[in-house]
């Protein structure tokens, strides 16, 4: 029997082995692979993108749809953004990527026409939640440069670089044969070339004159039915803009000095007025000094009082340094509004969208080159609106992000209550007028929250439930340190240049509330939520020295402390920490001061996350602190944990004391898998943190190893070689110091950087590859064991070793060389002896190898679910406990236990492991590998995570290569994989994040955030969670002529424009513009559609097509009746005529 069993296990063992995706088989007890639920199958999965949040990169241009009310705003990079009311966006992109010129709504017509600098007229169809393109016309002669539409006209004016003006049929998209030559527009005794059209609009009470201007500073009244100029304004200075009066008797030019012309239409020989916002008072036949260009200006006129002149630019040229300005003249008041960047250009909104009716401008929309401002004509001191939008991602640059799906019900509501207090006031009182569209039905009912850490210390926590976005509260970090105020009082120890409060890294705890961010000057702050504001009057603060480094034997802050090896058989020993203080050395080396200063006088703060510990690592013999790259935090264990190259610290915030500060060699002990060389030729080195462990005890040249502190010291020298060693140190330090300084300096300004493998693909930065594996400054970037960083830390209850018969705390360390390594967690039992006894921390010997650098850790029980790591439950910090509340504490069950305290348990655990190139599922206790994938040989994972989706479990992947994949759990099996997105930049790889629920964002411009899913039941419903932009609204009634105008003239004249630009105007030359379809319409739905929705998609467009030609079919065949009909009377009529005839009537 007993040979049985042993020949079943050897069966089983070849099994396994000779599975694709397993590289190993448990012989342990416990669930085999068959006992473990898949429910995740490949249809489950599906890559789309969902909504783009944010400001519009690089704003080119914008319109504005009176009636729908819907704002479009275009980009230099060909991509179009359509807003709405609060939480109705919508995003379109050019397939040229080329900038917008110009947009242009076919007002209440759920259309919108953009010109593209490759020369392109696109017509987007709005009338769908995803709008497409119908049309395109693509001019192969001529450069576009200004398009009008006018009001209820389907015939766009399109005017270009050589002066000419083109016609274009926007129901067809199709070229008119009328065109404005320029050479007839102008004087025909003029010698030189007028310049490109800068703008065209038609009379507002005659359609049918046309004013023309030309960037050379002519302007033309152009009469469309005579085709001919009837009137022709010259002025010396280059023309940017014009604009109407609304009774079309006047019009206003702006011009690149600063100027504005008014002028009548029936007196082209000179302005009636020539005003200089800016300038000094003219003076009698003196011309006036000259200002900067005034861009655009508006003239708009109100019913009950003086017009509105609004215009951008004109400052004058001795105002250096003002910021831009957008003036608004009403009467005789001027008021100068001051905005925080460049104007990319501005509408003015009013309550009729008929140009020949008093305008009553109620708002200004002005877009700038980073922001939208909406300012209130109405209020007096032009208030503005309070903006609803999501955009200001990036207030400050964005330098990392974490998304949160499916939190607790009551984070939202917290979030938002504090985050109200922070809210400014003066803005208007007035709802906001961008008010067109309808939401969404959204069918996703959990919470979503996505935190962004930006570069000058603060962080933003969003509400991004049901694919909208809004702000809920912002934490600045920079407050709890002393700030410079000018470049002579900055602090020598900082070790950036710019941006020294920048967030890399953020751990978040949801059902805690704690918080734990980690900044670019080697700082860790811990925050605690509270609705109470309090005042503390002393920041806690601990300061670390986590640096490497072969040090004296007689230094005297360092307490050694014997070490276990490290065997499975180790007892646990309380690692305690080294404390520092700040000081420098005589000679002027910094030693043990932190690179921020922390403030000393008491600190206000307000409700919502408080500060409950800052911790530094310091400078160590002039060495700075290098960059954390790892970091977790446990509210359950109060530990928070962080690493870097160096090595490892562990922090307990409850007790306010440093447990664990080791290099990561040391982190080995006797069991360290690699050869590794001496970093300098120093004879001895003295531990750099407690619980030193003799990397090779096998070695046989000891004294250049790292010795246990019990194991003594190595051979002796003579003096010389030590002064010689010293000197020879003193220059290491001197030159790493500089290369370390500009190398924080460059990731400051880039933001965090990835742990990159050694082996560093061509699309990525050399430099960027040295600093993210050897940042320490003095050792050169060949040394092994400095590229061996603390790449990933994960705090569980679980199995530490392979005897283990039940869980303890614990937590499991990644290094950037592919190693999983574990240290035991000894917590005092009882909320009371916490506060008083020390945690103890202690090696497990367990060691685990993957290759390529650690990313993400988690753990599954037997069911295939995810084990979360333990938390406590948020309650009030600042709330005074009563006799209840301390009772209901103590009684509370602690979430973790010791050791010896826990339960035995037969059940098996699942340590998934995922790192640069494979994944692996590792049985617990036994540790064996049961399943393990190799997930890319060419490329590299940037971002792997553990999520839970549709009951199940997957792990997700992002490579470099721009691959989406998608694995399950435990068997690895590919379910997904998708080339999406190539990394193009540092920015994508920092903050490309998976979460819950098959959804996933990054960061796709430095204002956007680009949200996708992978997920099939998203997909087949983002159609109806996506608003409408178009919902069916009455065009307003025209203005009412009044009975004498209708009687005597003196009203709007309308032209027939069918008969002007129609087929009687000829046919144009057929190499001017090619007409291309675009596929929002039924070309595109034939060509490009697929699958079930595709399919009934062609069916409607074949019947629609089959009842269109049986329409016409009919409609030919009525014809041919009645022609036939009219023929037979005719030829009965001729035949009685002619039958009663005799032969001699002629």
């Amino acid at each position: 029997m007993w040979k049985f069993k042993e020949f079943r296990k050897v069966l089983d063992g070849l099994t396994a082995a000779s599975s694709s995706s397993s590289s190993s088989a448990t012989s342990q007890p416990g669930i085999r692979e068959a006992d473990i639920p898949e429910t995740l199958q490949s249809e489950h999965f599906q890559l789309c993108k969902t909504v783009r949040h944010g400001f519009p990169f690089e704003p080119s241009s914008m319109a504005f749809d009176p009636v729908q009310k819907i704002l479009a705003i275009g980009t230099n990079h060909g991509a179009l953004r359509l807003f709405g009311r609060p939480g109705v966006e919508c995003y379109c992109q050019h397939d040229s990527g080329s900038s917008v010129i110009q947009l242009q709504f076919l007002i209440n017509e759920g259309a919108l026409v953009s010109a593209l600098t490759d020369d392109t007229l696109h017509l987007w169809n709005l009338r769908q939640k995803r709008p497409a393109i119908l049309h395109s016309l693509k001019f192969s002669r001529e450069r576009i440069t200004f398009c009008h539409l006018p009001f209820q006209s389907k015939w766009l004016y399109v005017g270009t670089e050589r002066g000419n003006i083109h016609i274009v049929n926007v129901e067809m998209f199709t070229l008119s044969g009328y065109v404005i030559m320029w050479n007839k527009a102008i004087e025909l005794s003029s010698k030189s070339h007028p310049g490109p059209v800068v703008h065209i609009s038609d009379n507002p009470m005659d359609e049918g004159k046309l004013l023309i201007g030309y960037e050379s500073g002519t302007v033309v009244l152009w009469d469309l039915k005579s085709k001919r100029a009837d009137y022709r304004y010259t002025y010396d200075e280059a023309i940017h803009s014009v604009a109407w009066h609304h009774e079309g008797k006047q019009f206003i030019c702006s011009h690149s000095d600063g100027t504005l012309t008014i002028w009548n239409v029936r007196s082209p020989a000179k302005p009636i007025q020539t005003i200089v916002p800016h300038g000094k008072q003219i003076k009698d036949g003196k011309k006036p000094e000259p200002c900067k260009p005034i861009l655009k200006v508006e003239y708009k006129t109100t019913k009950n009082g003086e017009p509105f002149i609004i215009l951008s630019g004109g400052l004058a040229y001795d105002t250096a340094g003002r910021r831009p300005c957008l003036t608004v003249m009403h009467g005789k008041s001027t008021a100068v509004l001051e905005m925080d960047y460049q104007i990319v250009d501005f509408l003015t909104l009013c309550e009729t969208p008929y140009s020949n009716d008093f305008q009553e401008p109620y708002a200004v929309v002005v877009l700038l080159e980073q922001d939208l401002v909406v300012i209130d004509l109405a209020q007096n001191g032009y208030p503005i609106f309070e903006n609803p939008y999501p955009l200001s991602i990036h207030e400050s640059p964005v330098t990392c992000c974490e998304y949160f799906a499916d939190c607790p019900e009551d984070l939202i509501p917290a979030l938002y209550f504090v985050g109200n207090r922070q809210k400014r006031q003066g803005y208007s009182k007035k709802e906001w007028p961008i008010s067109g569209g309808n939401w969404g039905v959204g069918t996703q009912s959990y919470p979503e929250i996505i935190i962004t850490g930006h570069a000058d210390g603060s962080i933003k926590f969003w509400d991004a439930s049901a694919i909208t976005l809004q702000m809920l509260y912002k934490l600045k970090t920079a407050k709890v340190f002393e700030k410079s105020r000018n470049k002579e009082d900055k602090p020598s120890t900082d070790i950036v240049d710019e941006d020294p409060y920048a967030i890399q890294m953020i751990s978040w705890c949801p059902e805690s509330r704690i918080l734990c961010v980690a900044g670019v000057s080697a700082h860790v702050i811990i925050y605690r939520f509270s609705k109470q504001e309090v005042t503390t009057d002393v920041i806690p603060m601990l300061e670390v020295r986590l640096l490497y480094e072969i040090n004296d034997l007689e230094s005297p802050d360092i307490e050694q402390v014997p070490t276990p090896s490290g065997g499975p058989n180790s007892q646990p020993i309380p690692l305690q920490s080294h404390p520092s203080t700040s000081s420098s050395s005589s000679d002027g080396i910094r030693d043990n001061v932190p690179c921020l200063r922390v403030k000393s006088t008491p600190l206000k703060q307000s409700a919502g996350y408080q500060v409950e510990l800052v911790t530094q690592l310091v400078w160590v013999s002039g060495e700075p602190p290098q960059q954390i790259t790892s970091l977790a935090v446990n509210s359950a264990y109060g530990l928070v944990v962080f690493g870097n190259c160096n090595g490892i610290a562990m922090v307990d915030y409850i007790q306010k004391t440093v447990l664990l500060n080791l290099g990561t060699i040391e982190l080995y002990g006797s069991n360290d898998p690699y050869q590794r060389q001496p970093r300098s030729p120093r004879k001895t080195r003295q531990p750099s943190g407690a619980g030193l462990c003799d990397i090779n005890e096998s070695t046989t040249a000891s004294e250049d190893r790292c010795k246990s502190p019990t194991s003594g010291c190595g051979s002796p020298t003579s003096s010389d070689d030590e002064q010689a060693m010293k000197l020879f140190i003193a220059k290491v330090k001197s030159k790493g110091r500089k290369f370390s300084r500009a190398v924080a300096t460059d990731i400051a300004k880039m933001s965090r950087k990835l742990s990159l493998p050694t082996e560093l693909k061509p699309e990525l930065d050399v430099r960027d590859n040295s600093f993210s594996r050897s940042r320490s400054s003095s050792v050169t970037s060949i040394d092994k064991e400095s590229r061996e960083a603390i790449s990933a830390l994960h705090f569980c209850e679980t199995f530490t070793r392979k005897p283990d018969i039940s869980t303890s705390p614990c937590l499991w360390v990644g290094t950037t060389l592919g190693t999983v390594l574990v240290i035991v967690l000894n917590l005092p039992p009882g909320r009371d002896q916490r506060l008083l006894q020390p945690v103890i921390v202690s090696p497990s010997g367990t060691i685990l190898r993957l290759k390529g650098a650690i990313l993400r850790m988690a753990f599954l029980d037997t069911l295939g679910a995810i084990i979360p790591p333990a938390y406590e439950s948020w309650r009030e910090p600042n709330a005074p406990e009563d006799k209840d509340d301390k009772e209901r504490l103590k009684k509370r069950r602690p979430v973790s236990v010791s050791p010896s305290s826990s339960q035995e348990i037969s059940e098996n655990q699942y340590a998934v492991i995922c790192s640069e190139k494979q994944a692996k599922v590792i049985s617990l206790p036994s540790q064996n590998c049961i399943y393990k994938h190799n997930i890319t040989e060419t490329s590299f994972v940037l971002r792997g995570d553990i999520v839970s989706m549709s009951n199940s479990t997957c792990l997700a992947c992002f490579c470099a290569n721009g691959h989406i994949m998608t694995f399950s759990l435990p068997s690895l099996r590919p379910l997904l994989d998708v080339n999406y997105l190539p990394l193009t930049n540092m920015r994508i790889a920092r903050t490309f994040c998976f979460t819950n629920n098959g959804q996933a964002l990054y960061l796709v411009s430095p204002t956007e955030i680009q949200r996708i899913t992978y997920s099939q039941e998203t997909c087949e419903n983002l159609q109806e969670m996506l608003g409408e932009m178009f919902t069916p609204v009455e065009t307003p009634e025209a203005p009412n002529r009044g009975f004498f105008k209708g009687l005597f003239g003196g009203g709007a004249q309308s032209l027939d424009r069918e008969d002007l630009f129609g087929e009687t105007s000829g046919r144009p030359r057929p190499t001017v513009v090619t007409h291309i379809p675009g596929p929002g319409g039924m070309e595109g739905v034939k060509g490009a559609a697929t699958g079930v929705g595709a399919e009934l998609a062609r069916a409607r467009w074949a019947l629609d097509e089959r009842g269109q030609k049986l329409g016409e079919l009919e409609d030919r065949t009525a014809a041919m009746l009645a022609s036939a009909d009219s023929f037979s009377k005719h030829a009965h009529e001729m035949m009685v005529k002619y039958k009663e005839k005799k032969w001699y009537q002629f």
